[in-house]
């Protein structure tokens, strides 16, 4: 293991000149669950300074579920143990202390297996290992947070239903891309629901339009306001004068993105129905529709798992919408 992130940056550069030799080269699947990273760490960095910098930035709990888990599961296995078993899993961080090496930061794809993440985060000493991780906190999050959105999405066009994202770009110009197992469930005029339900679990994907009135269209109250609308219509819970809306006790939390040149508003929160006992998490992103600047079209997320933790499952709907596209970018 002493010369690990040096075989590493030279594995990154076999695989690159591989790839551009040869369009045949195929690495294994990366294993591992959704969610999970392994932290290769002695148990003297897993237990002090380093060790509580990572859990302090990947174990945070996940914003807006029901009831607290981590955004990540962190698995400790010491350098000894590092073998071949868990080369191949999807999320690896490698950390390394010892008095010769110089305090760095390097973050690789594809080391072993395929779609896969491996960081290396080398320091001299304990504490500039700790140092080293909270400067690169951030970028550490997000590398972890896009690699597992990528895999998501990328099995979602692997494996989707093209007609029926077909059918929704019809409808609203543009859609996300849907697995196969997916269904449509109600459409109108200026909604679709898309539901992937079994026994006792109920992932669905709403897509409507609201209209554009002024900016506060796009803020907090103007966005809740609309959504709780268009729900009470088109979404009815399982007794009279029941249906979805968006929970009052927790308020939802709103911020500006940006992602593959596409701006929009995302709004993250707890659902409920209204006279009923049911609930769970949700996401939104809400963007001007580009055909007709009076009009914001609003892709939403939900989960209803009421046996299971969450956290993976608002994951895959994110993931999903993070997926949309317009017509025009279909196949890019």
């Amino acid at each position: 293991m002493k010369h690990l992130g040096l075989i590493i940056m030279a594995l990154a550069s076999i695989l690159t000149i591989s790839c551009k030799d040869s369009d045949t080269l195929v690495k294994q699947n990366v294993g591992g669950k959704a969610g999970e990273i392994i932290i290769v760490a002695n148990k003297a960095e897993w237990e002090s300074e380093p060790g509580n910098e990572l859990r302090n930035i990947l174990a945070t709990p996940y914003p807006y579920l029901p009831q607290l888990e981590p955004s990540y599961t962190l698995i400790n296995i010491p350098h000894k143990s590092f073998t071949s078993l868990f080369e191949y899993h999807r999320n690896i961080i490698i950390l390394k202390v010892e008095p010769e090496l110089e305090a760095k930061y390097t973050a690789v794809e594809d080391v072993w297996a395929a779609p896969q993440t491996v960081i290396m985060i080398t320091a001299p000493t304990k504490e500039e290992a700790a140092r080293v991780i909270a400067e690169h906190g951030e970028q550490l999050f997000n590398t972890i947070n896009q690699a597992e959105r990528n895999r998501i999405m990328r099995n979602s066009k692997r494996y989707e239903d093209a007609a029926l994202r077909q059918f929704v770009a019809d409808k609203f110009g543009g859609s996300p891309y849907f697995p196969k197992g997916y269904s449509l469930k109600k459409q109108t005029d200026n909604f679709v629901w898309i539901s992937y339900e079994t026994t006792y679990i109920n992932l669905g994907i709403f897509v409507y339009r609201i209209p554009y009135v002024d900016s506060t269209s796009v803020q907090l109250e103007g966005l809740m306001a609309a959504t709780n609308n268009i729900m009470q219509e088109n979404v009815p819970g399982m007794v009279d004068n029941s249906y979805m809306t968006i929970s009052s006790e927790i308020e939802p939390g709103l911020n500006v993105m940006k992602y593959k040149n596409r701006n929009f508003v995302e709004m993250r929160g707890l659902w409920e129905v209204k006279n009923d006992f049911m609930g769970g998490p949700f996401v939104i992103h809400a963007f001007y529709d580009k055909n007709n600047p009076k009009e914001i079209i609003v892709v939403e997320g939900f989960v209803y798992a009421p046996r299971y933790d969450k956290r993976d499952y608002i994951r895959q709907v994110e993931s999903i919408i993070y997926s949309f596209d317009w017509k025009e970018e279909f196949g890019k």
